[in-house]
């Protein structure tokens, strides 16, 4: 094909010796086209027309991945074509109606006491048991609603149990048997929480609802534990510091709308506790302990009273 074409060029160039008149300055350039044969409009028109066809049947004949008119896609175009893309937000859709609206005050207060009294009692292998106990632990709270259905807080603890032990007898059999006497128990703590609470509407109802509450927890306090009268006492001091993290999940009734009563309970946590202990004013001892809960924890079940304002 490309010879063709090149013969076509030079017969072009012999019959048309008027094209050459721009680089040679013959007295044959000065000739007038009707004394050559064919004129050299006509050859160069015929040369053109050739040259045309020649053109179309080689870029036929050329495989499709030569062409220079063909759109090729590469990976690097899909990439890009990919990295162009616009990603859709996704909503679920899920209908929530506002709970607690946003800039109310929570406050509530949680109280807790008990006492018991023993003389004579039995309970499995402890026998003879006489002395009295008793716990108290007040809670309050304070948290303010910065967002609808989101508030957050602190809450301020207070617990102290007390436990005298006059006489009690351990039986595990016929001929074991072990006997306390004068035992003293006293304690007490301080704790402050950083709250932060999600509520959630049951249904489109404003009176139930659900909360999410994580809790941060600083503590500590101190107790001591002696044994015996007189000459024979012997006791043990303690200083304790506890630090919790958690998850407390509950369900809450409004009774009016500035009152509600709720129920809690401890599913996920992580306790630290480190105590230091002196013996009888001479021997020291420490003592660590860490814990993670993931489960439901029957013994951290709490009920309250809040109103919010």
């Amino acid at each position: 094909m490309r010879n063709n074409r090149l013969q076509k060029y030079l017969i072009a160039l012999i019959l048309a010796p008027g094209a050459l008149c721009g680089r040679s300055q013959t007295a044959y350039c000065s000739a007038p086209p009707e004394s050559v044969g064919i004129t050299a409009a006509a050859v160069a028109a015929d040369a053109e027309t050739a040259i045309a066809a020649d053109s179309v049947a080689t870029i036929a004949d050329t495989p499709a991945p030569l062409r220079q008119d063909t759109l090729h896609i590469t990976p690097q175009m899909i990439d890009s074509m990919r990295n162009a893309r616009e990603v859709l937000p996704f909503e679920r859709k899920i209908e929530q109606n506002v709970f607690v609206p946003k800039g109310q005050w929570i406050t509530g207060i949680s109280i807790s006491y008990t006492q018991s009294n023993q003389n004579d009692y039995q309970f499995l292998i402890f026998q003879g048991i006489s002395g009295d106990t008793y716990s108290f632990r007040v809670s309050p709270m304070l948290m303010y609603a910065f967002k609808n259905d989101m508030a957050a807080g602190a809450k301020f603890s207070y617990t102290r149990s007390l436990t005298k032990l006059e006489k009690a007898d351990v039986v595990l059999d016929s001929e074991t048997e072990y006997n306390l006497e004068n035992l003293y128990s006293l304690s007490h703590n301080y704790y402050a929480t950083l709250l932060f609470r999600n509520y959630f509407s049951l249904g489109h109802s404003h009176r139930f609802g659900f909360f999410n509450e994580v809790q941060l927890e600083l503590g500590g306090g101190q107790s001591k534990l002696t044994k015996g009268r007189g000459e024979s006492i012997s006791g043990n001091y303690e200083r304790n510091f506890n630090l919790s993290v958690g998850v407390v999940p509950g369900l809450i009734m409004f009774l009016s709308n500035y009152s509600a009563i709720e129920v809690n309970i401890g599913v996920l946590g992580f306790n630290y506790r480190t105590t230091k202990t002196i013996s009888d004013r001479i021997y020291v001892a420490r003592r660590h302990h860490k814990s993670a809960n993931f489960k439901i924890n029957l013994f951290s079940i709490t009920f309250g009273a809040t109103f919010y304002i």
